[in-house]
């Protein structure tokens, strides 16, 4: 009884003796009670989190290296840089430091990658993992990227909203983005010939934007239309149907 708490529940309990599952739930509660800083149980998993986070990309980055090492456009590239900086020669040594077809062939294989790799800028969901991307950075970085947000958010207001100055082509695009609902990684992974396309047709005016979605809806049904599956699945629903529950009355 030396804990405030506990005491106070005690002397309730002696006050109101007819309140006993109150008593039950309150002795029982605080038996039971988890002994571990809440604390440190949110780092723990914030922590694993992270870490599964960061190797999970990895993971995934991986992945789209080696796919772009299996394509025929990438990998005669690669390798015809690699003959050009004379990596390729180095892999096919003589005398006692010979090595089999075997090696030559993973060394020759890393080696393209690599290339790949500096050459080759990965957007999207794909991209190179960096380390200030994982949750726990973020929380910690969290109170810099509100300020950061904030700050330009003023300079956004004082330059084109109180001044009306004209927006730039980074401007324009932000607002494109922020009209088809994408998060940066997303839009950095467009073609720049879609982005010209965007700014051809001034989509960063919302009527204009308008007209291109609509234009967009379009083409999409024309192609479901057209698509033997949808028809194939159009079919089935309107023949079949999907499963229905009855109830029949012996």
């Amino acid at each position: 009884l030396q804990d405030e708490e506990t005491r106070k529940d005690y002397d309730y309990m002696l006050d109101h003796p007819e309140e006993y599952y109150r008593h039950y739930y309150h002795y029982y509660s605080r038996r039971l009670a988890p002994k571990v800083d809440v604390t440190i149980v949110i780092l723990v998993t914030v922590c694993a989190i992270s870490v599964f986070q960061f190797f999970s990309w990895w993971s995934s980055y991986n992945e789209a290296i080696n796919y772009l090492a299996s394509v025929p456009k990438y990998r005669i590239q690669a390798t015809e840089i690699a003959r050009q900086q004379g990596l390729l020669n180095k892999t096919k040594e003589k005398g006692k430091n010979r090595r089999s077809k075997e090696e030559i062939r993973e060394e020759e294989e890393e080696i393209i990658k690599d290339i790949i790799k500096n050459k080759i800028d990965i957007k999207g969901g794909y991209q190179k993992p960096k380390i200030y991307d994982i949750l726990l950075f973020q929380i910690l970085l969290a109170p810099f990227y509100w300020c950061k947000y904030i700050a330009w958010y003023c300079w956004w207001i004082y330059c084109f909203t109180i001044k009306g100055q004209e927006y730039g082509v980074e401007e324009k695009l932000y607002i494109i983005r922020r009209y088809m609902k994408m998060s940066q990684s997303q839009f950095d992974s467009l073609e720049d010939h879609q982005k010209e396309t965007f700014l051809e047709r001034q989509l960063w005016i919302r009527e204009n934007y308008e007209v291109y979605k609509r234009e967009q809806e379009e083409e999409l049904k024309k192609k479901m239309a057209m698509d033997p599956r949808w028809k194939r699945y159009r079919r089935w629903m309107k023949n079949e149907g999907p499963g229905r529950l009855t109830f029949i009355d012996d």
